[in-house]
C-alpha cells in the first residue's frame, strides 16, 4: 500500500516533541503531525491531545522529494462544525473607511464554508492594512513638509 496525498491511515504515535508527534506508518514508514495539524482548537501542548503508543488516524498531507512525510490528525477526522464566534466590537479609531456604507448582512439560510469566510476575513484585513499603511504615509509625508518650512 503506497502512500498517496490525500489517503486517510492509522498510525502509532513514536514520539512527542513540542512542535509535532511522531507517527509510525505501514510499510515500516514514519510521517510527523505538526503541531498546528493536530487538532482545530489551539494546542499549546501536544501530549494534552496525543499519547506515547496511542493509534491514530491521519491523513497524508504530502511527501517531500526527500522522503518527508507531512501528516495531519484534524484533517483524518470528519470535518466538525466550527464554532461561531461573535464579532469583536470596532474601536473608533478603526472604523471603515468606505464612506459610510456598510456590506449587506449575509443570509442566515446560506453560510459560507469556512474556508471562504477566512478568504472574506483576510481580505478585509488586508484592505484595512492597505489604508492604514496609507493614512501613515500621508501623515509622514505632512509631517516632513512642516518641517522643512
Amino acid at each position: 500500500m503506497g502512500l498517496e496525498v490525500g489517503s486517510v491511515i492509522e498510525g502509532k504515535v513514536t514520539g512527542i516533541t513540542k512542535f509535532g508527534a511522531f507517527v509510525s506508518l505501514p510499510e515500516g514508514r514514519s510521517g510527523l503531525v505538526h503541531i498546528s495539524e493536530i487538532a482545530n482548537t489551539y494546542v499549546n501542548d501536544v501530549n494534552e491531545h496525543v499519547k506515547l503508543g496511542q493509534m491514530v488516524k491521519v491523513r497524508v498531507m504530502n511527501v517531500t522529494e526527500d522522503g518527508k512525510i507531512n501528516l495531519s490528525i484534524k484533517r483524518a477526522e470528519s470535518p466538525a462544525p466550527a464554532p461561531r464566534q461573535q464579532a469583536a466590537p470596532m474601536r473608533r479609531d478603526s472604523a471603515p473607511k468606505s464612506g459610510g456604507q456598510t456590506p449587506p448582512p449575509r443570509a442566515a439560510a446560506d453560510p459560507p464554508s469556512a474556508n471562504q469566510d477566512f478568504e472574506d476575513r483576510l481580505k478585509k484585513f488586508m484592505q484595512e492594512a492597505d489604508s492604514r499603511i496609507a493614512d501613515n504615509r500621508r501623515y509622514a509625508e505632512h509631517k516632513q513638509r512642516g518641517r522643512r518650512r
